[in-house]
């Protein structure tokens, strides 16, 4: 029997539909579509605006629309979706809705896991010599919140029986680990309550930035992803390059560019092929929706490299026990950091496509998709 599994969870972004704190912070009606639709190309072959296809500027409290998503996903081969969700301490959740009406209505029957997207918010002025404003600060109140936490989102969410689970245990991640008492606070307090509540525990897994895999897990997590590092492609360039970089956005006020395939190059590491970090795969990155001249673009990108990247992202898997056999997608729909795989005008589902092919021939086991 072919052991072969390559386990796609993709990250979720909850936005693209009206908030009055929205509202409140940057005008009536607003979503991530304002940003993405009046984006503008900076450079010679930029390509902006991103604009979505199939599935239109969409509002995620129309439940068809949930429906859609799952349905390209799944025929994609995606396991799954990743919901973020906010908690700011105190029950202040923002962007709830529609995860909220997942869970209450069964639909769309795709599996699902929850991040903690536990970092502050703030209005970025991308300007190295002024302070970002502060619209809602992360709070970290108690053992208390920690518990009303668990038992408003987590645990409700851990009994559905659409929950993805990794060794029976519901998979959590958290993005922030700012932190570290109490996060590990936390995860102590939450597992306990898991096992309270008839669960096998958690399986937490941490995002890794500058921290060592092993003061992660330290922490009380199971596992580790590495978020894709432009500091590292930066650092690693040659010296050429990095003249070449810096005098682009001195002189010429242009976003910092790097090369899908030196992300690539760079994204992965031999601590891949361990059970407790997981590899991610990026289809695309572009933040000049949010950050104009400030922002960093990945440039190059096209579905014959992601092709290349998935392959090698699906090889490190090979040796791990089935249940670890996880990539996480970064991500389904991050339009404003032209991050995501949902279909655009470009290149339509040719990503999903690929996602899909690359996954059969790894598997070994190809169903046929609709695309």
């Amino acid at each position: 029997m072919n052991n072969h599994r390559a386990r796609v969870i993709a990250f979720y972004l909850p936005q693209y539909h009206p908030i009055p704190e929205n509202d409140e912070w940057w005008g009536r009606g607003f979503t991530e579509w304002t940003a993405v639709a009046n984006a503008k190309p900076l450079f010679k072959g930029h390509y902006q605006p991103h604009i979505p296809s199939e599935l239109g500027f969409y509002d995620l409290r129309i439940s068809e629309v949930r429906e859609a998503q799952a349905k390209l996903a799944q025929d994609a081969g995606i396991e799954g979706f990743c919901y973020w969700h906010y908690w700011f301490g105190g029950s202040k959740r923002l962007l709830e809705r529609p995860f909220n009406e997942v869970l209450k209505s069964g639909k769309p029957d795709f599996p699902f896991c929850l991040g903690w997207a536990n970092h502050p918010w703030f209005h970025k002025l991308w300007d190295p010599k002024g302070k970002d404003i502060l619209l809602i600060d992360q709070k970290y109140l108690g053992v208390d919140d920690y518990k009303k936490h668990f038992y408003e989102v987590l645990l409700p969410a851990f009994n559905d029986k659409r929950y993805i689970l990794v060794d029976d245990k519901p998979l959590f991640v958290i993005y922030s680990l700012t932190h570290k008492d109490e996060i590990k606070t936390i995860i102590e307090t939450w597992q306990a309550l898991a096992t309270e509540n008839g669960l096998k525990g958690i399986y937490f897994v941490g995002a890794q930035r500058k921290e060592t895999k092993d003061e992660i897990l330290k922490l009380g997590f199971n596992a580790v992803y590495r978020i894709a590092d432009m500091l590292k492609v930066h650092s690693r360039q040659s010296v050429l390059k990095k003249v070449f970089l810096l005098l682009r956005v001195k002189f010429f006020n242009s976003p910092r560019r790097y090369s899908f395939k030196d992300l690539t190059k760079y994204l992965y590491n031999k601590e891949d092929y361990e059970s407790d970090t997981i590899p991610i795969i990026v289809p695309n990155f572009d933040h000049t929706p949010r950050s104009g001249t400030k922002g960093v673009v990945i440039t190059h990108t096209s579905p014959k490299l992601f092709r290349e990247q998935v392959k090698t992202a699906c090889s490190l898997l090979k040796n791990k026990e089935k249940d670890h056999q996880l990539l996480f997608l970064i991500s389904w729909n991050e339009w404003g950091e032209g991050n995501y795989l949902e279909p655009d005008e470009k290149y339509g589902a040719e990503y999903l496509r690929i996602l899909f092919d690359v996954k059969c021939y790894y598997e070994r086991h190809c169903p046929t998709h609709t695309f």
